[in-house]
């Protein structure tokens, strides 16, 4: 029966209808994660296809298998909604709540406006894998996001990097009309569930209100920024000796392209430029690697062995045959990290174009670390198969990376010495302009995505919006002036594929308060940004316990396991870069470095 019809029939019943059961609710929830699980399958696979395989063809199927989701779940979610007025067990209630959230971009009921939905959505993610720069025109050589990327990271060139930047932000315009569309039918979609609009619909995906949930984001950006803030002058004041104030501006701003990060997401790449003086970390990891010959399948079996040594099993072989590690280089693919659990039990992938970087060998860990949480929770009920919020699905690979410490690379063989205290603030100001400089960025996608889908900010100012919070929490300005001819907001992974963007900035938070709970845990004592838990079986235990509860419980519960606490707390973070803050502040004194902007 359709879900049409069924609506028919349900409206043609007597009005003394008997009112719906517990019983009934239960039979209901474990109906319909059967039914989502085996869809969720199906689009899993061909979004895969669709990802490492990039045609016309496979876009076509990747958007029908994402349609069957969608039309499922809005069907469900509407009809679990007569449920509403019982008292249900807790988790019966939960399962409900996530059926309602468990798709990012809610499609609308009518079946045409629900194809439309998944075509944009498919074409926007196309494009994106597809995009390409061609500086001398269609007929000369065409640079990927990965070419653009390696130029972004070591050119010191301003004007070479402002082409770079200019030349991969113009694959955005041509998304911008269906961005909007995708607002608009995504509101629809969210609306018919019972929510105001699609932000309204992530907020509640916390195990609290919505705007409950904004200010807890708020109130964590509050702790950390005035860290950020002094990193930023002292970043600022580097770049100034290094380009000149005619480059940079009298503004305070930072321009965006001289950060060396395509988003001035991560600044790691200018470590170069504002490293401390005789404050060097002691070793370059992307320089080991080549020297010791460690290919792109090696660094993946270097992080598989961090996951058994705090007592975890190996990954199946069935890893080793189906994940990308490498570009093909015979079609076009997704670049963008991922791991992948496409049965939801044990076929276990990882999706990346690996090279041989120091950066990446710390994502291989990271995306591990969606793996292995995967597999902890694979015996809980279909709809708890997924992280207790979705920070903390981030948040778990990334713990495990700050256990790549030159400790950490000594016991592997990687480092023949450990560089010694006085090189702590080299060490400190690497990891700060990868995980510090983030932080703004992290909040400011979503807010810029839930004022979006409010209708506070509309499309004709889409561009100007992003800008100006861009200037606001990040203190980065465009390196040359932008318009509403422009989309730069699409020229990120995350906008292009419609994925929610607050879980990257909890994840900052969260694994540093994960990283301080597990090296207590393994008995450590030390300066916190020197601990690897490493070969740990009592906190890998710490660790397993909290992984296998996936989403069953609110997630103030899961963090109590795994930390003993029942609040996100960045002070962990503060506590980690407490030597590299105090040295900030002597610096930005000494230079009368402008603070703020």
């Amino acid at each position: 029966m359709t879900f049409q019809s069924q609506r028919a029939a349900s409206a043609a019943q007597p009005q003394t209808a008997a009112p719906p059961t517990v019983e009934e609710a239960r039979q209901f929830t474990d109906a319909a994660e059967k039914r989502l699980l085996d869809l969720w399958i199906k689009s899993g696979r061909a979004q895969w296809v669709q990802e490492t395989f990039i045609t016309d063809d496979t876009e076509i199927l990747a958007a029908q298998a994402d349609q069957n989701v969608k039309a499922a779940t809005s069907e469900l979610a509407a009809q679990s909604r007569r449920f509403e007025p019982l008292d249900l067990p807790p988790d019966v209630a939960r399962k409900l709540k996530l059926i309602k959230l468990s798709v990012d971009i809610p499609a609308p009921r009518n079946p045409k406006e629900s194809a439309e939905l998944s075509q944009i959505n498919a074409s926007l993610q196309s494009d994106y894998g597809k995009g390409k720069w061609c500086p001398n025109g269609a007929q000369g050589k065409c640079l990927s996001l990965n070419d653009l990327e390696n130029i972004m990271a070591t050119s010191r060139d301003p004007i070479e990097l402002q082409r770079a930047w200019i030349g991969w932000h113009a694959i955005a315009p041509p998304m911008r009309e269906r961005y909007s569309r995708m607002v608009e039918l995504a509101n629809e979609g969210a609306r018919e569930v019972g929510f105001g609009d699609v932000g309204a619909m992530w907020r509640s995906n916390y195990d609290m209100p919505p705007g409950v949930f904004s200010a807890e984001m708020d109130r964590l950006w509050e702790q950390v920024r005035p860290l950020y803030v002094s990193l930023h002058a002292y970043v600022r004041t580097q770049l100034v000796k290094k380009y000149g104030p005619g480059v940079l501006g009298t503004d305070g701003a930072i321009p965006a392209h001289l950060l060396g990060n395509m988003w001035a997401q991560d600044w790691a790449n200018i470590y170069p430029l504002v490293a401390p003086a005789n404050a060097d970390p002691g070793y370059d990891l992307t320089q080991i690697l080549k020297a010791k010959q460690i290919d792109p399948i090696a660094m993946v079996h270097y992080g598989e062995r961090f996951f058994m040594s705090l007592g975890f099993e190996a990954l199946p072989q069935t890893f080793w045959q189906r994940s990308m590690f490498v570009k093909p280089q015979d079609r076009e693919v997704v670049c963008h990290a991922s791991a992948w659990d496409i049965d939801y039990v044990d076929d276990l992938r990882i999706k990346m174009c690996i090279e041989q970087k120091g950066e990446d060998f710390s994502t291989i860990h990271h995306e591990l670390g969606h793996n292995f949480y995967q597999r902890a929770y694979d015996t809980q009920p279909p709809l708890f198969r997924n992280s207790a919020n979705d920070g903390f699905h981030e948040a778990i690979g990334d713990t495990i990376a700050l256990s790549v410490t030159p400790e950490y690379l000594k016991q592997i063989g990687l480092l023949e010495n450990v560089p010694p205290e006085s090189a702590d603030i080299g060490i400190l100001m690497r990891k700060a302009l990868e995980k510090v400089a983030f932080l703004p960025f992290g909040l400011l996608i979503d807010k810029w995505r839930w004022e979006v889908f409010s209708g506070k900010i509309t499309p004709a100012d889409y561009n100007k919006a992003w800008w100006e919070l861009r200037e606001k929490y990040q203190g980065v300005k465009p390196p040359v002036a932008r318009s509403e001819q422009d989309f730069d907001p699409g020229a990120k992974y995350h906008v292009a594929a419609n994925v929610p963007y607050a879980r990257y900035f909890l994840a900052d938070i969260l694994q540093f308060q994960f990283h301080r709970a597990l090296c207590r845990e393994s008995g450590y004592k030390g300066p916190l940004h020197r601990c690897s838990i490493y070969n740990n079986k009592a906190a890998g235990e710490r660790l397993d316990k909290m992984l296998e509860m996936g989403q069953s419980r609110p997630w103030p519960e899961a963090l109590e396991v795994m930390t003993g606490e029942k609040q996100m707390d960045a002070t962990a973070i503060l506590d980690y870069f407490a030597p590299l803050k105090k040295w900030l502040d002597e610096q930005n004194a000494k230079d009368g470095a402008k603070l703020d902007w």
